[in-house]
Order: structure tokens, then sequence, then C-alpha cells
């Protein structure tokens, strides 16, 4: 089975492939110091719940944000799982043409979406994930990365909206009764699902301006199924697309 790894730099995605199905997946928080020991006994204790082992492990491809782990996850592979590992960055294969001035300064969550929204969705796309950032990608009608926006994520904005302001507390995720809120935590509510769905929107149109075209937007990340339903741009939720977008890297490189 493939292992397929999405290190975020608040969570961390999991997936178990065999052949092109994703049998299982987990999302835990990421731990920027967490050793290649420490992971294994993280993930053992995830394989355990599936009734595996680290023998059921053929392959580890990893996307990593936070540079200190890939060497962590070298050692999960190598001592562990006693199976090769790719990791997605410059001179991978991605079958997929980069026109970024540095491509190296792409993020491999980024392009492992890109990958998997063309062989899913076809070409042109947009994919907007909501993780630390809330990264927009557009995919041209000729099945190139072009480039994208980022802008803050959802829970870095609220968080630093709590810090900042001391007699606002924090408030649960979730979509309140109306958009004019009757309490403060209801107001917030409202300026995190509402606000967020406006600049997704507002940013998509922009996007789709330059591209020329209609261009179908696919949303990802944790928090995609929050503002989806009140966005007029999004049109379908894939929460585990980046791990898609790894295992048709890894296919394509082995």
């Amino acid at each position: 089975m493939l292992l397929a790894v999405d290190v975020g730099n608040t969570q961390t995605v999991l997936g178990l492939f065999e052949g092109k199905r994703l049998v299982e997946d987990w999302r835990v928080a990421t731990e920027g110091e967490r050793t290649g020991d420490e992971l294994a006994a993280l993930l053992g204790r995830l394989l355990e719940l599936a009734d595996l082992g680290f023998g059921d492990v053929t392959g580890v491809v990893l996307a990593s944000s936070v540079p200190a782990l890939v060497r962590s996850y070298e050692e999960f592979a190598e001592n562990y799982a006693e199976a090769p590992l790719l990791v997605l960055g410059p001179g991978v294969k991605t079958g997929l043409p980069i026109l970024y001035d540095d491509p190296r300064e792409v993020g491999a969550d980024r392009i492992a979406n890109a990958v998997a929204v063309r062989e899913r969705y076809g070409s042109p796309a947009i994919v907007v994930d909501f993780g630390t950032s809330t990264n927009f990608d557009a995919v041209s009608s000729a099945g190139e990365f072009v480039g994208g926006v980022l802008a803050p994520g959802i829970e870095t904005s609220m968080e630093a909206l709590f810090l900042r302001a001391a007699r606002l507390t924090k408030v649960d995720f979730v979509a309140p009764p109306s958009v004019i809120g009757k309490t403060t935590a209801s107001a917030l509510q409202s300026g995190l699902v509402y606000g967020f769905a406006g600049q997704v929107d507002g940013i998509v149109e922009r996007m789709r301006g330059e591209l020329g075209d209609t261009a179908p937007v696919i949303a990802t990340g944790g928090l995609a199924d929050l503002i989806a339903p009140h966005s007029r741009t999004i049109e379908s939720v894939d929460p585990l697309l980046t791990l898609e977008g790894l295992r048709l890297v890894w296919d394509l490189n082995h």
C-alpha cells in the first residue's frame, strides 16, 4: 500500500492507497519537532486502527510545508516502513507544466492539488485550499499551472483577531442562523463564514477574468465544507484532493 502524507503548517493529512483506491485517511496535528521514531510511534498506532502494520506500506510519498519534518519522514521510511520515499519537490516528474517565474517557490501541496484537479475535473480549473493560508491555484485550459493567490487562512485570521481584541472570545467555526448577528458570537461567525465566502468569490471572479474562462472551482482543506455552501463560485468540495495528487505523482515516477 502507498502511504501519502501532506504535511501542512497546522495539520497533517495521511492516506493509504491500495492501487487507485483510498482505503484509509487520517488528520493529525503537525508538530514540527517530531523525530522519525516519534512519527513511527504515531503512524504505527494509526496503522493498527486499520489492522495493518509497517510491512503493509510499500511506498511513501510526501508533500511537506515544514522542511524540518522531511528528514524525520526519511528516517521513518528507511528504519520502520523499509519502503522507498518520494518527496514532491524540484526534479520530481509531475506531468504538469509550471509557468511560475521560479517553480521552486511553489509549495508541493499546491502542485499536488493542481495535478489532481486536472486529472479529476479537467482543465481549466481553480483550486481553493483552506489551510493555514487560503491558496487559490489556477490550471489553464492547456493544463498548465499558471500561478495563484495566497491569502491569510481562516483559523490564522481568527486567531489574530482574538489575540488583539481582548473582549472577543473564541467561537465555534459554524454558520450562524442569520447574516446579521444578534450576539457577539453569531456576529463573529457571520464575519467568518460570509467574509471568507465573499473573499473566495471576489478572488475567483478576478482569476477567471485573467484566465479568460469560467473555470470550475474545486475546494479542499479542513474548512472547505464550512465555506462552500455560502460561496457562489465553489462548485465541488474534494477534501482529500491533495492526497490524490500525491498518488498520481507517485505513479508517474514509478
